[in-house]
């Protein structure tokens, strides 16, 4: 058995060769082949130095694959699969919060269990901020509300699964991907399992509050046609709304002669649907300009160089 490890990485120069070093202490010597495929997703740093650096003294161990420029973590994830040649494939950060040696209690969760497909890590306490934890709790609910497809709060992309998934997510071609939604959507016998994410060994994260919902918001666009529904039915409703109170004023006007308020409500009523539908003109732009994004063809990413890679 080949097990991949996929390792995106983003600025990690002093992370590489630690992460090369504790997943070849767990992994050596437990009765199967391994190799680890980094992606240097166009790192600034001296990241792409150390990787060939580290690809020239293992070259039976690491595979290194780099963009030409830095086209964010879902594309190095998507890279990482098309050059692993595993038949037990693993997403791992290469920050060492996520220890190789779970990954590997992860691999042999797959082996005692046949039937099993995906192992999933389940971070538990984060140790981040009120604000972040709130949030991420509040777009699980939002997203498993509004999609068909469930999500299960906490799991991360940190993944133990085996090749017949990895072919099913090859054969999601759409240039905005969304790996959890994307798991969920292929299906396959998924067993989530909890952990504790440690102490970054090196750098900051790359993950800013901005970069989180941004990506939040492509999740939610990806797997879920409902804004566009809510923008139909807020139309309904308002036009019933409209209807109900212009009986209102009628039947003031001639019943009560009660004059109809004048300047301040229509103003009021005009800004208010006004804003409304450029809200919903907004969200059904965003829909169009990713057909218009997928319609264009361009690749995911552009692969400047590789080592190693078999291909």
């Amino acid at each position: 058995m080949l097990f991949s490890l996929i390792v995106p990485c983003y600025n990690e120069e002093d992370g590489v060769e630690p992460f090369f070093s504790a997943a070849r202490d767990a992994l050596e010597g437990q009765g199967f082949e391994y190799e680890i495929v980094f992606v240097n997703d166009g790192s600034a740093d001296a990241t792409l130095e150390r990787l060939r650096a580290l690809a020239q003294a293992q070259r039976e161990l690491v595979r290194v694959v780099s963009f030409s420029r830095n086209f964010g973590k879902e594309a190095a994830l998507l890279a990482g699969l098309r050059h692993a040649k595993g038949d037990t494939l693993c997403f791992i950060d290469a920050d060492l919060q996520q220890p190789p040696r779970f990954a590997l209690q992860m691999l042999r969760r797959l082996e005692e269990q046949p039937d099993l497909d995906c192992v999933c890590a389940v971070q538990g306490k984060r140790r981040e901020n009120a604000i972040k934890r709130v949030l991420k709790s509040g777009f699980y609910r939002l997203i498993n509300a509004l999609s068909d497809v469930p999500f299960v709060a906490g799991a991360s992309d940190f993944r133990v699964f085996r090749r017949n998934v990895a072919d099913a997510l090859l054969g999601m071609t759409e240039y905005y991907r969304f790996t959890k939604g994307l798991f969920s959507w292929v299906g396959f016998n998924t067993e989530y399992v909890p952990y504790q994410a440690e102490p970054r060994q090196s750098g900051q994260t790359k993950w800013s509050l901005l970069g989180l919902m941004r990506y939040a918001f492509d999740g939610i666009l990806s797997f879920t046609a409902m804004p566009l529904r809510f923008a139909v039915f807020a139309g309904i409703i308002t036009a019933l709304l409209s209807v109900v109170y212009l009986l209102v004023v009628v039947i003031q006007k001639l019943f009560f002669s009660i004059d109809v308020p004048g300047y301040a409500t229509i103003v009021t009523l005009i800004l208010f649907f006004g804003g409304a539908q450029l809200f919903f003109i907004g969200i059904v732009g965003e829909y169009l300009a990713r057909v218009f994004t997928q319609t264009k063809g361009r690749p995911p990413y552009i692969i400047k160089e590789t080592f190693n890679t078999h291909e």
